[in-house]
């Protein structure tokens, strides 16, 4: 149920929707403890402590257990290999484009045969964590695959760092048929929204130390929170925090529609969908400045932006935003549900179907060039 996840089910409807071909091809949900994934887990981490392996395995079974996915809810064909491997030639069905939408499977697009089309790269993220093989995800920036990604700072990151400047930028968008809210003011308690996650990345912890040191400016300030894992002792809520583990999709626009103001403590975000599903609510946002936020927050418009991993910042920002007179406030509501409504999922797909339209017919020029060459 991660975003990524929802942006790919997104896409592969609406290109469906619009008259192309579309299959997805997934490995299997993962199975849980066998001596296999704890074996292959630990080397892959190397040097990493067997509590953090635990957990993380313990987190997986968790989700592997929640038989609920973004494509459950679409009418795309989905072919689920036998087990996790490479997908290869025999998985996938011989096309004008397939598409890579994590490091692993880069790999695997990269030694798929020509026939299977043009080989593309959907960058969600810069994806080198705690728990993936840095020097690998870094390799498949510089593999020959034409790269599509969704924030600005990723395309500079292409550029800066690995010498792509062909990068394609696709932002996302969100769904205001889904995300919405009547006009409203502020809430009659102090309410502050996050989305709970124990990556390390999402920056969890930083959000909670905010949340406490605005605690004690704001009277009965509430904490409301949802996620797609358990809250662990490692990562406690603060006393009196409402919690929900996956709520309904059709449920998460009240969630928004009844915080004052979103927040987000994230160290990295590739783009970071809830921000902007909860200015489609009229809800402001306060972010660390961590990637994608930038591409949506403007400071003073429709939220504020601070250093990453600044918890007292952002409590400033959190205090300013649920204190500021309730003109002020509504200004700062009016602005983010403008910001989450001027670019539509009609307008990324028709930037994502020109980008793989350009590709393929690039691929198909160069394959022409050859057969001229060769029978030359």
């Amino acid at each position: 149920m991660a975003g990524g996840i929802r942006v790919l089910a997104i896409y592969a409807d609406r290109l469906r929707r619009r008259g192309h071909h579309v299959t997805v091809i997934s490995t299997p949900r993962p199975s849980g403890f066998t001596w296999h994934r704890i074996k292959r887990a630990f080397f892959e981490a190397k040097r990493q402590v067997w509590r953090r392996l635990l957990t993380a395995l313990k987190r997986r079974s968790e989700r592997a257990n929640t038989n609920i996915s973004h494509f459950d809810y679409v009418d795309v064909p989905l072919h689920v290999i036998d087990r996790f491997r490479p997908v290869t030639d025999r998985d996938v069905p011989d096309g004008d484009v397939v598409i890579a939408t994590w490091w692993e499977t880069a790999e695997w697009v990269a030694k798929l045969s020509p026939r299977k089309g043009a080989k593309a790269y959907f960058i969600q993220h810069y994806e080198v964590f705690d728990y993936t093989p840095a020097e690998r995800v870094k390799a498949t920036w510089r593999l020959p695959l034409h790269k599509i990604t969704i924030s600005k700072w990723l395309v500079e990151l292409a550029a800066q760092e690995y010498g792509d400047c062909g990068v394609r930028l696709v932002p996302n968008s969100v769904d205001t048929s889904q995300f919405y809210a009547p006009p409203r003011g502020r809430q009659s308690r102090p309410t502050v929204g996050l989305l709970y996650s124990t990556a390390k990345w999402k920056g969890v912890d930083v959000s909670l130390k905010a949340v406490e040191l605005a605690a004690k400016q704001v009277t009965e300030l509430q904490l409301i929170a949802f996620g797609a894992e358990r809250v662990t002792d490692r990562l406690p809520l603060p006393r009196g925090t409402s919690f929900y583990l996956l709520p309904a999709q059709d449920s998460i626009r009240d969630l928004y529609a009844s915080c004052d103001v979103w927040l987000c403590g994230s160290y990295s975000e590739g783009f970071h969908l809830p921000p902007l599903e909860a200015m489609a609510c009229r809800c402001p946002v306060v972010s660390t400045n961590s990637g994608g936020p930038a591409d949506i927050i403007q400071t003073d418009s429709n939220g504020y932006l601070v250093p990453i991993g600044d918890a007292e910042a952002l409590a400033d920002r959190l205090v300013y935003v649920l204190t500021c007179d309730e003109e002020k406030w509504r200004s700062l509501s009016d602005a983010a549900l403008a910001t989450a409504t001027r670019y539509t999922w009609d307008d990324a797909t028709d930037l994502l179907e020109t980008a793989l339209c350009e590709i393929s017919s690039d691929a198909e020029g160069t394959r022409e060039r050859a057969e001229i060459c060769a029978t030359g």
